[in-house]
């Protein structure tokens, strides 16, 4: 999958209770766009569960396959029990842009590590069988110069490629700074260039 290619992030929280031999394990997915974002989620749960034994936690804070952008952690839970199996569950969901955080009550019934890697993991698959989702298209800013009179044929182009305009500043000429979908960026950019008679030409601003 290319960076330009939209992916799906949740279009609201969700969450899953169960109760596996008297430990109580509740599943909490929310939107977070930044590491920063899923960090402060997770924080958000412990302060809410500060009672909790554990508040196991996994993210992918950016493009589904961008592996730079995860993290987990067992939360005191024996190593691999917790955190791996949650962010298993996340990367294998195709979602993007995804904390999970698994806070557990102990019931005093010890699970053994399959059981909790099961629990742990099997508890985020529910949550993300609940989960609604929408498709984030990778958008592109580019700026264009054009005259007065070429204005016209600016702003019907952006209505064939399904542009729009993010800002217009009318001096000698009309500098556009406009936004589409980065996948119809070289095909507006030769148009451009085809209808205007090679007079026009759109610059991709690099972010």
């Amino acid at each position: 999958m290319t960076a330009s290619e939209p992916y799906l992030v949740p279009a609201a929280a969700a969450s899953f209770e169960e109760e596996i031999k008297k430990s109580r394990f509740i599943t909490y997915l929310a939107h977070t766009p930044t590491v920063e974002a899923a960090k402060a989620f997770v924080q958000q749960i412990k302060t809410q569960h500060a009672d909790a034994r554990h508040n196991c936690w996994a993210f992918v804070a950016g493009r589904p396959e961008d592996s730079m952008k995860w993290g987990f952690s067992d939360d005191g839970e024996p190593s691999g029990t917790a955190g791996k199996p949650i962010l298993a569950q996340l990367t294998g969901s195709g979602v993007g842009e995804i904390t999970a955080v698994v806070t557990r009550y102990s019931g005093g019934i010890k699970l053994g590590t399959g059981g909790l890697v099961k629990a742990y993991g099997g508890g985020v698959q529910q949550a993300l069988a609940l989960l609604q989702t929408q498709e984030k298209v990778m958008m592109a800013e580019l700026t264009l110069s054009c005259a007065y009179n070429q204005v016209s044929l600016v702003e019907t182009l952006l209505a064939e490629y399904a542009g729009s305009t993010l800002s217009a500043n009318y001096t000698d000429n009309v500098e556009f700074v406009i936004e589409m979908d980065c996948r119809t960026v070289e095909a507006f950019c030769l148009t451009l260039v085809n209808r205007s008679g090679g007079s026009l030409a759109a610059k991709l601003i690099e972010r």
